[in-house]
């Protein structure tokens, strides 16, 4: 795996980072993604300093990943139930 070393503005400051190099983008993307709901939260909230919207930018995104696992945890558990569902009814079919 090749890492790279990048830099990352995000909210007027600059992180570094070594990334697998085929994630480069992947990790870019986000930080425009994060830098711009700081941007669109400015304009909607009053805040004290930046570190008030990146708690909102990352309480947003949690609570969107947490919805996330929750969905793909039901709807895993409903695909199973199907498969087991059809499953059994091969057996039932094949047994004749």
């Amino acid at each position: 795996m090749d890492e790279l070393s990048i830099s990352l503005p995000i909210a007027e400051r600059t992180y570094r980072l070594a990334v697998a190099k085929e994630n480069e983008e992947l990790f870019r993307n986000a930080a425009k993604l994060i830098d711009k709901r700081i941007k669109d939260y400015s304009t909607s909230y009053a805040y004290k300093d930046k570190q008030d919207l990146l708690a909102m930018v990352a309480l947003e995104y949690a609570t969107g990943y947490l919805q996330n696992d929750l969905l793909l945890s039901e709807n895993e558990t409903k695909w199973k139930e199907k498969l087991a569902a059809i499953d059994h009814a091969l057996d039932e079919e094949l047994k004749y």
